[in-house]
């Protein structure tokens, strides 16, 4: 039987934004949560994080929010707490849960809309509010796609997780790839607005993640994801990024 075991850490970054004048201390918190043989844990971020002479690496949805930081240049420090210590952090978190946002003091939490918060300061929203409902309508949808993968992941009942396998992979998946494909043409290797959004970093950010939790490369078979991904990885922030961060299977 599968045990569930929760890590949490967190990340204080330095905001040095070179596009913006917010110049002030940020904290990242985020949760952490690993597979790793037959123990479950499940993830938020990308980190080396020492679990009894195992070292486990992941990014998951962490990874959006470090794509977005490093495209705007924006320098960062991340400071990790123990699993221990969250009994104490917990209380001081909104409503218990991270990845939590600190600004000169104020915290905010959700990812996406940490996401968003920093795609307007790095300048890969919309130019008016149709624009942006277009983007994040995008985002919605691959979140949704990104929870129905999970939830067929993580489930520990072996008969459920086998009853939902053929659904998943048969229906659901092309179902949601071949929309995304044909939106990702239509915008020219981008998911909206005909170019370069947080809506692309969302979805290249977590795709490592849901690969993982597929167990497939998701976006052989559709070239015009494929087109997307090579858009947003080839990137000179997003490439210097992806050589220095920990190497990682998630």
């Amino acid at each position: 039987m599968a045990h569930g075991l929760l890590f949490f850490e967190t990340f204080e970054i330095r905001w040095f934004n070179k596009r913006s004048e917010l110049d002030q201390p940020i904290k990242l918190v985020v949760c952490i949560l690993f597979l790793s043989f037959q123990r479950y844990f499940v993830s938020c971020q990308i980190q080396t994080y020492y679990v009894p002479s195992l070292v486990v690496e992941i990014t998951a949805l962490g990874e959006p929010i470090r794509f977005l930081l490093s495209y705007g240049n924006i320098e960062f420090e991340d400071v990790r707490f123990e699993r221990e210590n969250w009994p104490q952090i917990k209380p001081n978190m909104p409503f218990g849960q991270v990845p939590v946002l600190e600004v000169d003091g104020k915290k905010a939490h959700q990812s996406l809309a940490i996401c968003r918060y920093l795609a307007k300061k790095v300048k890969l929203t919309g130019a008016n509010e149709w624009e942006d409902l277009e983007i994040d309508s995008i985002v919605d949808t691959l979140n949704d796609f990104r929870a129905k993968i999970a939830m067929y992941h993580y489930e520990d009942d072996a008969a459920v997780k086998a009853k939902r396998k053929t659904p998943l992979f048969e229906e659901t998946l092309p179902y949601y790839l071949e929309r995304f494909d044909t939106i990702a043409k239509t915008n020219n290797g981008h998911f909206a607005i005909g170019k370069l959004t947080w809506a692309d970093f969302y979805f290249v950010g977590l795709l490592s993640y849901m690969n993982f939790m597929a167990g497939k490369n998701l976006v052989e078979g559709y070239p015009n994801l494929q087109k997307l991904e090579k858009n947003v990885l080839s990137l000179p922030a997003i490439k210097a990024w992806i050589e220095k961060r920990p190497k990682t299977d998630m």
